[in-house]
């Protein structure tokens, strides 16, 4: 447990989970989202996966729970369009689709990567990079299933869905577009940058190996 701990809190993984957390916040907050329809894509989701495949499920839930955090100050400071909706009328279930649904999907994403890695790293990068987009928005559909009356009553007040059924109206009217842009972005975008970091790594190492070899040599001349 020691040895998994100091692996860890490793200067090198504090300092990346640092980069990616400030990136989760920054994205989330400035710049990496945007509406289109009804419901805000997520581009913060590209920091909880990185984090997830390069330093595992605690990590990914971290990063998820920071993400969450922000969106939910965002619903609170200023709400718009759906969320406003469904925090003035749902405010608990709402609280709690923000907070979990990132940091559930991030922890289950890293976990996959854990445990498919061990066969296929390259199979566990893609797995990871889709999980965590699809389990992120079946947690936002099981959410607004738990307020039914508040999803009417919202169909209602947007006109021409009055009567839809409540499932098929999550799924096609607030999900699909949003789900299917945001699985794509991650499944490209999430395994081209742990391709690169992974590169950078194996140098880092390779040339850290080769100072402690120099170094090593020029001692044995020394003593020579």
């Amino acid at each position: 447990m020691e040895k998994v701990k100091r692996t860890f809190f490793s200067a090198r993984n504090i300092a990346t989970l640092g980069i990616l957390l400030a990136l989760v916040i920054i994205l989330q907050a400035f710049g990496g989202s945007f509406s289109i329809g009804l419901v805000t894509l997520n581009f913060s989701l590209i920091p909880i996966v990185l984090g997830a495949l390069v330093l595992g499920p605690a990590a990914g839930a971290l990063l998820g729970l920071a993400n969450g955090i922000v969106v939910l100050v965002q619903v609170i400071i200023a709400p718009a369009g759906f969320y406003f909706f469904i925090w003035t009328y749902s405010p608990v279930v709402t609280t709690l689709i923000c907070l979990l649904k990132t940091t559930v999907a991030g922890f289950v994403g890293g976990l996959l990567f854990r445990v498919i890695s061990r066969k296929n790293t390259y199979v566990a990068t893609f797995v990871a990079s889709a999980s965590v987009p699809v389990i992120n928005t079946l947690l936002f559909v099981l959410g607004c299933l738990c307020m039914p009356g508040t999803i009417n009553a919202f169909q209602e007040s947007i006109g021409g869905y009055s009567g839809m059924n409540i499932f098929v109206f999550i799924c096609v009217v607030l999900v699909t577009f949003n789900f299917f842009i945001e699985l794509a972005i991650n499944l490209v975008v999430s395994p081209a940058l742990h391709t690169v970091y992974r590169i950078v790594e194996k140098q880092y190492y390779a040339g850290k190996a080769k100072k402690k070899t120099v170094l090593q040599e020029e001692n044995n001349d020394n003593l020579s």
